[in-house]
């Protein structure tokens, strides 16, 4: 397979679509989406700004937006998240449909799928940034800050998601302050880290981001 090709396969299905399509007479004009990092990052801070001000604008969520993106997707940024309800990147950046290639997993913990994931954005999208998204009181944190204190065994597929953040757990467990808040923040670092080392990315920019539950504001910080 080309690598025309497999850009064609790997875009699910993007061909053009006509306009005949659109009983009004086709879809509106694309927006540019940012193609550096510093204006990607630009974006979601100004975004964070209005969902934490509670002015949220819910852009691209029309019926012609819709339609337009039937044609192909350009997200501007690729976010690793938690699985945690609370957290939503579309919600809390301000983001709407085609602006965001989101992966969420227990405590963003990585496994081949997820970092496969992070990699299609990068070299198939040709995304720029890449968002380690943590947030206060993160039970997948919790949960590995639990079994490093007792010692108790974690059963079935967990055991992959606390091994996985366990790292962090064990690394700040004589850190001043609140355990599970520091590990929270160390296992942000230490996938940013591990982002940032992988020849997959390219050139890609990993920041970490810590969302504050209370507030709705996120703090970004460079890996």
């Amino acid at each position: 397979m080309t690598h025309r090709n497999r850009r064609a396969f790997l875009g699910l299905g993007l061909g053009a679509v006509p306009a005949a399509a659109w009983p009004d007479g086709g879809p509106p004009a694309p927006v540019a989406a940012p193609r550096t990092a510093g204006r990607a990052l630009a974006r979601l801070r100004h975004g964070n700004a209005r969902y934490a001000a509670g002015h949220s604008r819910h852009p691209h969520e029309g019926r012609g937006w819709r339609r337009s993106l039937a044609r192909g997707q350009h997200p501007f940024a690729v976010v690793l998240g938690c699985i945690d309800s609370r957290v939503p990147p579309e919600h809390i950046f301000d983001q709407g449909l085609g602006d965001l290639l989101v992966i969420r997993s227990a405590g963003h913990a990585l496994d081949e799928a997820v970092l496969g994931s992070v990699q299609y954005g990068v070299e198939e999208l040709g995304v720029p940034l890449v968002v380690v998204l943590g947030h206060e009181r993160c039970g997948a944190v919790s949960a590995a800050v639990r079994q490093v204190r007792t010692g108790a065994p974690v059963h079935g597929h967990l055991t992959r998601v606390v091994d996985e953040i366990a790292p962090a757990a064990r690394g700040t467990r004589f850190t001043a302050g609140d355990w599970v808040e520091n590990a929270v923040r160390a296992n942000i670092s230490r996938v940013c880290a591990r982002l940032t080392r992988d020849g997959a990315f390219g050139t890609a920019t990993v920041t970490g981001a810590l969302f504050d539950l209370d507030s709705g504001k996120v703090r970004f910080h460079r890996a």
